[in-house]
């Protein structure tokens, strides 16, 4: 299933973590990152590490990933040492601004370990392309808020329209699923949630980056082919299926290969997540 919802609990909060499983949250990150203080950050390893052995459930370990500490920074090695004795598979790599550093990386957390890249900063947006292209790196995200402070950019809308093409632009040029758009810190808007995650979609965003339990299903819902969209799909296929070799029309409108193309992934999207 394509994974649309990246749900942040904080890593010193041992007791939301299966709250956090509890949601329809696609992926749930652990952050050992911003949501945990200087000084509770190996208290917080070291919990965290105690429950990933005796707490999570074999069913649950594909949707757990943990955001790790920068590169650098005195809390990293630790930090990716407790991965690579852990059952995570996905580790979330912040400040993501080299390929080598993420290459690093992914050869200490083992075999089979895949990252998402979280770009915050001009330089990440600058790498972006050899970042997409280390072969770690399984997808893009765009830590929209972190950015701005860097860029000095004071608005997070039409503001960041070329940024926001850029990470669709270098993901689907490396090969990358759609990038996860950042986060919306209101809570409590549902029409702002909505509308950035619309908004993400329109760009060509495939999920978004959630800090509470109650952004999860507008996020899912948003960034899931709707009805009617399925609906087109299977019309789509199904003059297609009439007629292979020839031009076909559906709705009025003459429909050639990336049309096409786009109806199967969106037919295709409906039965995984079924």
């Amino acid at each position: 299933m394509s994974l649309r919802s990246y749900l942040f609990v904080p890593g010193d909060r041992p007791e939301r973590f299966s709250k956090a499983l509890a949601t329809a949250a696609h992926q749930v990150v652990i952050d050992l990152e911003d949501a945990v203080a200087p000084d509770a950050k190996i208290q917080a390893r070291e919990g965290l590490a105690k429950w990933l052995e005796t707490g999570l459930a074999d069913v649950d370990k594909p949707r757990v990933m943990i955001r790790v500490n920068a590169f650098g920074t005195p809390w990293h090695e630790d930090d990716v040492k407790m991965v690579r004795a852990s059952p995570v598979m996905r580790v979330m790599v912040p400040k993501a601004e080299v390929a080598s550093e993420l290459a690093d990386v992914a050869m200490r957390c083992g075999d089979g370990v895949s990252l998402i890249a979280l770009i915050e900063s001009v330089v990440g947006v600058v790498q972006m392309r050899s970042i997409a292209h280390e072969k770690s790196v399984s997808r893009l995200a765009f830590g929209s808020f972190d950015y701005c402070v860097d860029a000095g950019v004071e608005g997070s809308g039409h503001e960041l329209d070329y940024v926001r093409s850029q990470f669709v632009i270098e993901s689907r040029f490396a090969g990358l699923v759609a990038p996860v758009d950042g986060v919306t810190l209101s809570i409590d808007d549902a029409d702002l949630i909505a509308a950035d995650v619309a908004a993400g979609r329109r760009f060509g965003f495939g999920g978004k980056l959630c800090i509470h339990p109650r952004q999860v299903e507008a996020v899912n819902r948003g960034f899931a082919p709707s009805d009617a969209d399925f609906a087109w799909a299977e019309r789509v296929l199904a003059k297609l299926a009439e007629n292979p070799k020839g031009a076909i029309a559906v709705d009025g409108k003459l429909v050639d290969k990336p049309i096409v193309d786009r109806a199967k992934r969106i037919v295709a999207s409906r039965i995984v997540a079924n």
